[in-house]
């Protein structure tokens, strides 16, 4: 598979590993299928990553495309996402348990789970897959169609799948199928306090 690359049109401005220029979030996919070995190889990437008192409050749901799970998950996402994720090979549905094993709030539990997120979405790229993550969804019908419990917070969701043809997107997602810059550390980096106006 080749690996997606980024590096290309980015640049960092400070020197850092090309992993992180590399990763993006492409919309065109193949319509191939993943196998539950190739996925699995993922998730390990993100269980490695690091969390409050090694909490792991991460839970993740999936549906590989051409099982029966696959409508279920599909139906949660909104139009806008259905129009290429349906080229997916694989749909997520991450969650975050509030509390740790001893019932105690977990404050960073979101925090946690997104590093378990960046992992999979690291571990895909390298992988050659495409990896994207969407707040376009509907949160409440994925709670109860899925049966995610009280205690458990519903994140994101993401699509995974190989890389397709651009061409294949409609002309508006073809537009914004590249990588994408980000703002300058001066931007969102601060020594010290908290000094108004911020960005």
């Amino acid at each position: 598979m080749p690996i997606i690359k980024g590096s290309r049109i980015r640049k960092a401005d400070h020197q850092i590993n090309n992993i992180f220029l590399d990763r993006w979030s492409p919309r065109a996919m193949s319509g191939g299928e993943i196998s539950k070995t190739e996925l699995m190889c993922l998730f390990e990437a993100a269980r490695w990553a690091p969390s409050a008192n090694n909490n792991q409050p991460w839970r993740v749901l999936y549906a590989r495309r051409n099982t029966g799970h696959w409508p279920l998950f599909f139906n949660l996402l909104n139009d806008s996402n259905k129009v290429w994720a349906k080229n997916s090979s694989a749909l997520l549905l991450i969650v975050s348990k509030n509390t740790f094993d001893n019932g105690k709030p977990s404050r960073t539990h979101s925090y946690d789970t997104g590093a378990a997120w960046e992992n999979l979405a690291l571990q895909g790229n390298l992988s050659g897959y495409v990896v994207h993550g969407m707040q376009g969804f509907d949160y409440e019908l994925a709670r109860s169609s899925l049966n995610i419990p009280d205690g458990f917070t519903v994140e994101a969701m993401a699509a995974i799948g190989m890389l397709g043809n651009r061409e294949d997107l409609p002309d508006y997602l073809q537009e914004r199928e590249s990588p994408n810059d980000r703002k300058k550390l001066t931007d969102t980096v601060f020594e010290g306090p908290w000094v108004s106006p911020i960005p």
